[in-house]
């Protein structure tokens, strides 16, 4: 009984975190600006276009070479910062706002350990994660097991953001399908320096939340055996914004508006609700392929988690045969603060098997 009730306080503290989040007037609502008009439509050609052809994503991806700068060192680690510009081909450079043009990127390593000893994860950013620290501090303590931290700052997040979006509420859309989309050419370039630049025997891809969601993708698609981590993450933003909380803070009207300007007869609602569930069905990673490792996929969920329902979570194991999840008690909110040991234990795991790359 104790459990049960636990479980629905998790529950509750989800909704109730979300509400005072979400539907404050104070607040601004995903989504306000719109659809994103003919951005969309580009998106939706060119994401419809790369399923056919995921077996033969071109790699090596586009080469990047960020330029570095050294934050702060002690003893034993180094804190570096760099930047490089996007990866991302001209039709997608010219969809996305000036401000993210530029990446960024934080890069926290052990000194005095070769590459080839040690491995490297990314991390990729949840909503509302604009900055490094959170994820330095996730991988921090894995310094300790040779294990290095890449952070990649999203676009459209942190000084990425452009200027007439406030936080992380997005104004249109396709801005989150560019968001994805910029974020999955960005992290695989990364990792192609990491393995060819800076010679790691090991690598990992994770984030949370939606950061989850594009880790999966990354470790999808890369060519290679890699440990592919996410965390209180969903199969698809289908279930963020039309299942779990985040659907409060959707501007279904301002949407609404937005789409019968371009049909004869006013919409419903629930037809909007039906455009988002098809548009948002292009992030489903179950339509991406199995990885190349999937006994090194681990997810950790939350029992009770009122943003991600279990059977999410569950549906992307099914469509990765050899996948391991992993559950920690709570829900969204109390997990991303409670859980960073479990957090880290997949990490450790998942690289654990892996094999070493062979040193060139």
């Amino acid at each position: 009984m104790v459990s049960v009730n636990m479980g629905t306080l998790y529950y509750v503290l989800d909704h109730v975190y979300g509400a005072l989040l979400h539907r404050t007037r104070l607040s601004p609502q995903f989504f306000s600006g719109g659809w994103g008009g003919q951005k969309l439509v580009l998106l939706e050609k060119m994401i419809n276009q790369l399923f056919p052809e995921l077996e033969a994503q071109k790699w090596p991806p586009t080469w990047v070479q960020p330029k570095w700068k050294t934050v702060w060192e002690s003893k034993n680690a180094c804190l570096r910062e760099g930047v490089f510009m996007t990866p991302c081909d001209e039709q997608l450079l010219n969809a996305l706002p000036p401000e993210s043009h530029t990446a960024r990127v934080a890069f926290l390593s052990p000194k005095f350990v070769p590459p080839q000893k040690m491995a490297c994860v990314v991390h990729l950013a949840g909503t509302g994660d604009h900055s490094f620290e959170r994820r330095l501090r996730l991988g921090g303590p894995l310094l300790k097991e040779n294990i290095a931290t890449m952070v990649l700052e999203s676009p459209f997040y942190g000084q990425r953001r452009p200027m007439l979006q406030r936080g992380s509420k997005l104004l249109c859309v396709s801005d989150l399908l560019l968001l994805g989309r910029a974020t999955i050419e960005e992290a695989r370039s990364l990792l192609y320096w990491l393995e060819s630049e800076a010679g790691y025997g090991k690598m990992g891809i994770c984030g949370l939340s939606m950061g989850g969601v594009h880790a999966a993708m990354v470790g999808s698609l890369h060519p290679t055996p890699i440990a592919t981590l996410p965390f209180l993450s969903p199969h698809s933003a289908v279930v963020a914004f039309c299942e779990g909380v985040l659907k409060h803070a959707t501007a279904w009207e301002a949407l609404k508006e937005d789409l019968s300007m371009h049909k004869e007869a006013a919409l419903t609602l629930e037809e909007v609700r039906e455009r988002m569930r098809t548009v948002l069905s292009l992030t489903d990673v179950t339509r991406f392929p199995t990885p190349k490792k999937p006994d090194a996929v681990i997810f950790v969920a939350a029992t009770d988690d009122g943003y991600i329902p279990k059977h999410s979570v569950l549906e992307l194991q099914k469509a990765w045969p050899g996948s391991e999840v992993r559950w920690v008690s709570g829900g969204h909110v109390s997990s991303f603060l409670l859980h960073n040991g479990a957090f880290r234990k997949a990490i450790v795991d998942a690289l654990d098997r892996l094999p070493w790359k062979e040193s060139l």
